[in-house]
């Protein structure tokens, strides 16, 4: 084995790894919610809101089809299950893609409307969801146009856009841990650079 093969096989298992433990602590997030209280959590800075059927249905849409996107994708990269299991590869494929399209990426929409953190994070969120919603979209055509590389990128793209639930999280995590800032003023602070950094 070359010097460039553990490389790329290291990395990789790092990667898996990474995922999946963020996975299972998106799962620990996510979990509480299938209580159906509304005074757990996130919700308690949306009590003005949760009477809004329609903010609720986006809410829960949203988080939950997030665990079963973030799987997903995972396994999209994975060399060896599109090499040994090409129908795998597709099936998979086609559950990430219709979930953004149809449930996540819309929901995700309705919710910018009601983000915290004023216009500003209302902004970055509607753009993060138009833009997770596109990548996908762009990444799906491409496949049915034949074009392998351009599928390829556009679903790195989208993937990149899915993890920025993840890449939120720990910014949220850091500015609590190591700074005194006020949590709505961090919220504004990372909404731009939580997906774009990605």
């Amino acid at each position: 084995m070359t010097k460039k093969q553990i490389w790329r096989q290291t990395t990789s298992v790092l990667l898996w790894a990474g995922v999946s433990l963020f996975w299972y602590l998106m799962f620990a997030i996510v979990w509480p919610y299938t209580s159906g209280k509304t005074n757990i959590d996130f919700l308690l800075t949306k009590q003005r809101i949760v009477h809004l059927d329609h903010y609720m249905w986006a809410f829960y849409l949203h988080i939950f089809s997030s665990l079963w996107i973030l799987a997903a994708g995972l396994t999209q990269f994975s060399s060896t299950i599109l090499r040994r299991k090409p129908a795998l590869h597709r099936w998979i494929g086609r559950i990430y893609v219709a979930i953004i399209l149809f449930v996540s990426a819309p929901a995700a929409l309705v919710m910018s409307y009601y983000a915290n953190g004023g216009w500003w994070s209302k902004a970055s969120f509607a753009v993060l969801s138009v833009c997770w919603w596109w990548t996908t979209w762009r990444g799906y055509q491409a496949i049915r146009d034949k074009k392998i590389a351009a599928h390829r990128s556009w679903l790195i793209r989208s993937y990149a856009l899915t993890l920025s639930a993840i890449t939120l999280r720990v910014m949220q995590f850091g500015f609590a841990t190591f700074t005194q800032l006020d949590p709505e003023f961090t919220y504004r602070l990372i909404a731009w650079p939580s997906w774009l950094l990605n």
